[in-house]
């Protein structure tokens, strides 16, 4: 695995995980919350998202450097 892929998967992880703190902190605020499944599947999609942002984005960061 080259460091771009494993540093995409590292942000994804980051993504999902800030994600579930900040639905957790949201439910410890009183709040009913979206349940654990549904907070558990839009987790995967942010962190979906957010490794594909970042592998994409890392590519074209390095390839506008002199």
């Amino acid at each position: 695995m080259d460091a771009a892929a494993k540093s995409a998967l590292l942000w994804g992880a980051v993504g999902a995980m800030s994600f579930l703190v900040l639905h957790q902190g949201y439910v410890l605020l009183g709040n009913t919350g979206i349940g654990l499944l549904p907070a558990i599947g839009v987790a995967v999609v942010v962190g979906i998202v957010t490794t594909a942002v970042a592998y994409v984005g890392e590519r074209r960061l390095f390839q506008n450097t002199p």
